[in-house]
């Protein structure tokens, strides 16, 4: 058998199984255990696999991995759309708010076009846009400056320099996981300090989060559970995650009507208030 087609085997054992172990399969193939290592060093260094100590398992995204926005915005759209419904209710003409980089934000912001009145501070190239298009003279939108991410989110030192002089009513989050441990996390370490920027400078924070981003983490925490006045979920959470917020957030919103890719043109609230 050429190296080829044992890799493509190997590979396909895995996605198969979960997992391989480097013995194994060389007593399957007739080859050393040195082979079978260089195999999944080949398939590793191509991101087809992970190597762990004495195999490999399926590949999954690190902790840094960060989608770009576009990538982002066409996962969970009705949750997404369902989410950022309930959130534009929290918002009343005339407040000064903050909406952080993400496609649910940029969801929010499409619905607060027509709320009289508002200031708005983001790092969100796509948020801003939004609001400008709109044309409102009533509206003043604030955009931060800094670098640019894969997530066309501004940060760095610009960016957060930009937000500690400012007091702002709201903060709408938007995060790429969520867990018990680690809290809400960035997969991107200068985002994560300027999302920390606009929660000092808001009286209060509202994140928002569809059902996949429990369980998932990436290496910068930006707050802890406990520091969320109020999380916005649909109903495909899992009740595990259900009760860990509960009992961590300040008020839990869980949107229905998502389930099964479906939405309604008028979510309401299942609220938990701790």
């Amino acid at each position: 058998m050429l190296a080829r087609q044992r890799q493509a085997a190997i590979l396909e054992r895995v996605r198969s199984t979960g997992g391989v172990r480097v013995t194994e399969l060389a007593s399957e193939f007739g080859v050393s255990d040195m082979t079978i290592r260089r195999d999944l060093e080949t398939l590793h260094d191509r991101g087809l696999l992970a190597k762990v100590h004495g195999g490999a398992t399926v590949a999954g995204p690190s902790s840094t991995d960060e989608p770009g926005f576009d990538a982002k915005s066409v996962r969970q759209l009705p949750e997404k759309a369902a989410i950022a419904a309930r959130a534009a209710q929290l918002v009343r003409p005339g407040a000064a708010i903050a909406l952080s980089a993400g496609t649910t934000t940029a969801e929010l912001a499409r619905r607060l076009v027509d709320v009289p009145g508002l200031t708005v501070v983001t790092n969100s190239l796509p948020v801003a846009e939004i609001l400008h298009a709109a044309g409102r003279p009533d509206h003043t939108v604030v955009l931060t400056g800094g670098v640019r991410t894969p997530s066309d989110a501004l940060v760095g030192p610009l960016a957060v320099g930009a937000v500690r002089s400012l007091h702002l009513d709201l903060l709408f989050l938007g995060v790429h996981g969520i867990t018990e441990r680690a809290g809400f996390t960035t997969p991107n370490l200068m985002e994560a300090e300027t999302d920390r920027a606009l929660v000092a400078a808001a009286d209060g924070l509202v994140v928002l989060a569809d059902h996949t981003k429990w369980g998932t983490v990436g290496i910068s925490s930006i707050v802890e559970l406990g520091a969320a006045d109020v999380l916005v979920t649909n109903d495909r959470l899992d009740p595990e995650a259900r009760g860990v917020l509960q009992e961590h957030v300040g008020e839990l919103l869980i949107v229905p009507g998502t389930r099964a890719g479906r939405t309604t043109t008028a979510p309401t609230t299942e609220g938990t208030v701790r």
